[in-house]
């Protein structure tokens, strides 16, 4: 493994745990300073814990020509790249162009202009026969995974809903946190994270995680195209955060001189909100990320998503309620008798019960059950990295990604850059109304 200039936690992620096929020397090109100190401390963290330690071997380089210095040495074939969205599709580009596999941390891309030069890193990939990925760990999350599966039995989900822009068929929403913990420890942020030049804006970054969730669940194992993909509405907002907050969360005594166009009044507001409602494939659908300074006591990041059927909805609650764990529900709709349904959902649920033994169905209410999960299968977020590096190991093995993957990321990454157009322009035309 190489890893180029890891700006963002989600690089050492990656290494929370070993793989016997990967070596355990480790390659590091960075420009000194904060973001791979950073990361130094939390592959040292890993190697030095009480339970599994890994024994990674970080070689590292750091200087100003640390891009240059990688590829004239190219000591590895794969480059784990996570850190400044601004930077990484060039990354990726001159990794692909020396022949280096790319397994890139999301967004691969922040604008129309990154887009355009994604799709091209794409060509190359295939032309090279290299394998160019990025990390959905929402796909191992296992409410996601029993959500699309239950969605594909028709005696329990019926047919999918077409909707409305008013009132989608497929909705998701996120709510993340600047100030949290990982590994254990409270997560420090570059400075640089708070500038969307350089992070990418909110509707363009973790709704990529939720764009790929749309089309995943929705449309399994098909191939789409960018004309499958109709925006009906986008729209972006800030959060506000203080000076003091900013200190918190990145170390730093004063907001950079590259923040200050974002700066009123002592406090910073950053673009990291944002919603799109678009049709895919005639589906309507919605994703949204919320972002706030921290979460309440005992909460953290939440995700809220539900697809509608004929016969069901299928909801995954992530609050106060369910102890801020994600937990899935099946609740019929008001055409489906309850007394019948409930013979045909215990029937078919059966089959799913192969796949994953030990889950169970607990009835809520007449029209309500909870799929109840074991802990077995809840691993957390940061275990997800390891299990998409995995999948990712096991593509290179066989030597190709599944058939869908490369067609569907250029669908979810023209989605959401196409989406941030349409929320800028519509805040101009409304600030020009207000004039």
């Amino acid at each position: 493994l190489i890893t180029l200039d890891p700006g963002h936690f989600h690089a050492a992620l990656v290494q929370k745990t070993a793989y016997p096929e990967v070596s355990q020397t480790v390659y590091i090109y960075a420009p000194e300073g904060f973001d791979v100190n950073e990361h130094l401390k939390r592959i040292d963290g890993f190697n030095n814990r009480v339970d599994s330690p890994t024994e990674w071997e970080e070689i590292v380089y750091t200087g100003p020509d640390f891009l240059e210095k990688m590829l004239t040495e190219q000591p590895g074939n794969v480059m784990i790249v996570a850190g400044n969205n601004g930077k990484k599709t060039e990354y990726i580009r001159q990794a692909l162009q020396h022949g280096i596999h790319v397994l890139s941390d999301k967004p691969m891309a922040i604008d129309r202009e990154g887009y355009d030069l994604l799709q091209s890193c794409f060509d190359m990939a295939d032309d090279q026969d290299l394998l160019l990925y990025d990390i959905m760990t929402e796909r191992n999350e296992i409410t996601s995974m029993l959500q699309r599966d239950l969605s594909r039995i028709p005696a329990i989900y019926g047919e999918q809903l077409i909707g409305t822009p008013e009132d989608p068929a497929v909705v998701k929403e996120s709510v993340h946190h600047f100030y949290k913990t990982v590994a254990g420890n409270p997560l420090k942020r570059p400075a640089w994270y708070f500038d969307v030049e350089q992070q990418g804006e909110g509707i363009v970054d973790v709704t990529t995680h939720l764009v790929d969730l749309v089309q995943w669940e929705t449309f399994p194992d098909e191939v789409l195209t960018v004309d499958d993909v109709y925006i009906t509405d986008a729209n972006r907002w800030t959060t506000p955060i203080s000076a003091e907050e900013f200190t918190q969360v990145t170390g730093a005594e004063a907001f950079p001189d590259f923040l200050q166009k974002d700066v009123k009044n002592d406090t910073l507001y950053v673009y990291c909100n944002g919603d799109i409602s678009y049709q895919l494939k005639g589906v309507n659908a919605k994703v949204s990320v919320i972002w706030d300074y921290t979460f309440p006591e005992g909460g953290g990041d939440t995700h809220y998503s539900v697809m509608k059927g004929s016969k069901s909805n299928l909801i995954i609650r992530q609050e106060k309620e369910q102890n801020y764990k994600p937990e899935l529900y099946i609740e019929i709709t008001p055409e489906t008798g309850a007394a019948d349904y409930e013979k045909t959902l215990h029937a078919a649920f059966s089959d799913l019960e192969k796949t994953y033994p030990g889950i169970a169905l607990q009835q809520l209410t007449p029209n309500v059950w909870q799929v109840m999960i074991p802990d077995q299968y809840r691993v957390g977020h940061e275990a997800h990295f390891g299990q998409v590096t995995e999948k990712y190991l096991q593509y290179l093995k066989e030597g190709a990604l599944p058939y869908w993957e490369t067609p569907n990321m250029k669908v979810k990454y023209h989605t959401t850059t196409s989406a941030l157009e349409r929320a800028k322009q519509k805040e101009a035309y409304q600030k020009r109304l207000a004039e």
